[in-house]
């Protein structure tokens, strides 16, 4: 058992796991949440290019101690959108760390089996992976450290904050670390949601934030020393000497041309032609079973030539500039139905926001390990297969699509109204129609200027930017920053470091490498780059369109909110939920109630939301003894007469209150349907309405039965 102080809490780790056949595991406990990490591998050895790596993070209900799921189904089903997101984290932490020449097919699996409701589990699945994955015989490059950091109310930063501290003060980090050397940390991951928060002060939390990591990395340094794993030994394949000079004299200055074309799909066909030609080259003088050997040569070659030519001649696969924006164009309103739309583009990356509002009933119900409750707001985000120009089956939003939506969302997030300002369900949906790099941040500018042309309010547009990295592997401070990175920089560059926010600060980031991490230098210039480039970009937006229109969409339903009293809840709902839904089939409204009596109409047109309101306040109209009222004669009894005197407002009139004599029946002056003057006399503790008609001014008409006498 290993153990570390870390904040308010203890961090446990224990080797001694029942998962034995695993090639690492590990328990970490951290609080009352605990969780196992297993890493399992293939021993046979793939002839592939690519490294088959899978992260899952499981989440159990028994850990918060829930019965979850369907009525029929109480067992975890597919993975919620959190544990997406967790297993997201992970693995871009990992990834970039394994060696390049492991290619057997690898599963790291991360298992919450406790929660204690204050701790969460991301940040310690992390720490448990890298744990695993040391112990493991796999070649890899940690360990990782890894921290939350958040703030107090006072607005100092503070270690793993429980959930209630990250909701309330607008700080949420997510970091991870690998050692350089024992005195320098380089960065390798990043998640960040924030009320628009400064780019220093982002920084000063990554200082806060550095001892804490390094304690983490030397707990694990001390249980990798007393573990005494044996690795694998990689076959480090020398490519064959006569092949390789070959195909860089073949390629010389072919693979240049090609690749350093502006123009993607231009790009795309030459290098595909050059890439034929070089196999068939291949084939005919050293044969078809060298093919495989030469594709990685070419790979690797387009690699290089990108590195070198981007770090030593300063150009561009497109020729911009490396602070340049590609082209932007902005369409707002642009479909003639929704209740607000906007095309964003950036170059050839091309994406339409729609945004959809919708009645307090229409939020999202969430129910999971961590969290239970309603989501009002939803940005969703869709990836065709033509975006990319691409031929694929399609099928339920992968990982990809659900985490570029929800990183949009926390984008957004801090800038929508709150629900006491504007009680509607907001769903946002970004379609990317053409992808050509950064499509999540071109989703936070669509979605931003969709959500100002539905009026939703925003407390300012949002725009976000993806800057890139080419540098030396082994000397870091050779290097240059690319904003707004597409195609190529993406795919053979070095970082992806999304940054989204307003004109005030930051509320998202996300960065994930292809090296194993970046140092504070890159990351404090790449933060500054981001904010030079959000502020041209939104300058763009404002010039389309300023702020939120002041009206809603015609298209868009409208509510209406009204005050009752608690105690009158009932007298609206009715038995059996009578009276409402009666309201709502004759209105063509729909209701919400909350239980301190604040009820919610929505409706499509004013007129029917004016009447469900009136339907309403007669419903709950407080009666006072003396006020006389039109009453609709609803029952007769042996004794009186119960009187409607405002819709679901019934009183009971008592047969000797009808006239000044004696009568037997009250058929014999009144029937069912009548409309009569009531006064209201009494109201009784329990509510119940005494009424007199003859007090009101009640005369018998002159009838023909002869039966009746005075």
């Amino acid at each position: 058992m290993y153990k570390l102080q870390l904040g308010k809490k203890l961090l446990e780790i224990n080797l001694d796991t029942p998962a034995v056949q695993a090639a690492g595991s590990v328990f970490a406990k951290y609080g009352e949440t605990m969780v196992l990490a297993t890493i399992c591998f293939n021993e046979e050895k793939p002839n592939t290019d690519f490294f088959p790596l899978t992260v899952d993070y499981e989440e159990r209900y028994y850990a918060a101690g829930k019965i979850l799921g369907s009525r029929f189904t109480k067992r975890e089903g597919r993975p919620s959108p959190e544990a997406i997101l967790i297993s997201r984290v992970i693995d871009r932490a990992i990834r970039p760390l394994f060696d390049e020449d492991f290619k057997r097919e690898t599963q790291l699996i991360i298992t919450c089996l406790s929660w204690d409701g204050e701790s969460e589990p991301a940040s310690l699945g992390l720490i448990a992976a890298s744990i695993a994955l040391l112990i493991s015989p796999i070649p890899w490059k940690g360990p990782i450290g890894v921290v939350r950091i958040g703030k107090d109310n006072e607005g100092n930063f503070i270690l793993f904050p429980n959930y209630k501290e990250r909701e309330e003060n607008g700080f949420d980090l997510i970091i991870s670390a690998v050692e350089k050397n024992e005195n320098e940390l380089l960065v390798n991951m990043i998640e960040f949601q924030g009320n628009e928060i400064l780019e220093d002060d982002i920084l000063k939390a990554i200082d806060f934030a550095t001892p804490y990591l390094k304690e983490i990395i030397n707990l694990q340094k001390i249980i990798l020393r007393d573990k005494k794993v044996n690795k694998i030994e990689i076959e480090k394949k020398e490519t064959e000497a006569e092949i390789l000079s070959f195909s860089k004299d073949f390629l010389k200055d072919k693979l240049k041309s090609a690749l350093f074309i502006g123009q993607k799909k231009e790009r795309q066909d030459a290098l595909m032609k050059l890439e034929t030609e070089f196999l068939e080259k291949i084939k005919e003088n050293f044969g078809e079973e060298k093919l495989f050997l030469a594709k990685n040569i070419f790979e690797k070659e387009k690699e290089e030539l990108f590195l070198k030519t981007v770090l030593n001649e300063r150009i561009r696969p497109d020729g911009r500039n490396f602070d340049e924006i590609r082209d932007i164009q902005i369409e707002v309103n642009f479909l003639p139905r929704t209740h607000g739309s906007a095309l964003f583009s950036r170059g050839l990356t091309k994406v339409l926001s729609i945004v959809t509002l919708g009645s307090p009933a229409d939020q999202q119900l969430l129910e999971g390990m961590e969290i239970k409750g309603k989501k009002r707001f939803l940005h969703h985000y869709n990836f065709p297969p033509f975006a990319p120009g691409e031929v694929e089956r399609i099928g339920a939003p992968g990982r990809r699509e659900i985490g570029h939506g929800i990183l949009a969302e926390k984008a957004l997030m801090p800038l929508v109204p709150s629900f006491e300002d504007f009680p509607y369900t907001i769903r946002v949906v970004s379609e990317v129609l053409s992808s050509n790099g950064s499509t999540s941040m071109a989703s936070v500018c669509g979605a931003s200027l969709a959500l100002m042309d539905a009026g939703v309010p925003l407390l300012r547009p949002a725009a976000g930017i993806s800057i890139g990295l080419v540098a030396e592997k082994e000397n870091l401070k050779n290097f240059v920053l690319l904003v707004d990175i597409q195609g190529p920089e993406d795919h053979l560059g070095f970082m992806d470091f999304k940054v989204a926010g307003t004109e005030i600060g930051i509320t998202a980031i996300q960065m994930d490498v292809k090296i194993s991490g970046i140092t504070k230098e890159i990351l404090k210039e790449a933060l500054f780059k981001a904010k030079k480039a959000r502020l041209e970009i939104l300058e763009k937006m404002k010039n389309i369109l300023p702020k939120s229109r002041p009206q809603l969409s015609p298209f868009a339903p409208r509510i209406y909110t009204i005050q009752i009293n608690p105690s009158k809840i009932g007298s609206v709902i009715g038995p059996g939920g009578r009276i409402i839904n009666e309201i709502i089939e004759n209105c063509g409204v729909t209701i919400d109630i909350e239980e301190t009596g604040k009820i919610f109409v929505t409706a499509d047109t004013d007129e029917a939301a004016k009447k469900a309101i009136d339907w309403i306040t007669n419903l709950t109209r407080e009666i006072k003894v003396g006020e006389i009222f039109q009453g609709k004669v609803k029952r007769i009894l042996d004794f009186g007469a119960i009187i409607e005197i405002l819709p679901g407002q019934e009183g009971l009139c008592h047969i000797s209150q009808f006239v000044d004599f004696r009568i037997k029946k009250l058929e014999d002056i009144i029937k069912i349907g009548d409309i009569i003057p009531v006064k209201v006399i009494a109201i009784d503790e329990m509510g119940k309405i005494s009424l007199s008609a003859k007090e009101a001014g009640f005369r018998i008409n002159n009838r023909k039965d002869k039966n009746f006498k005075r």
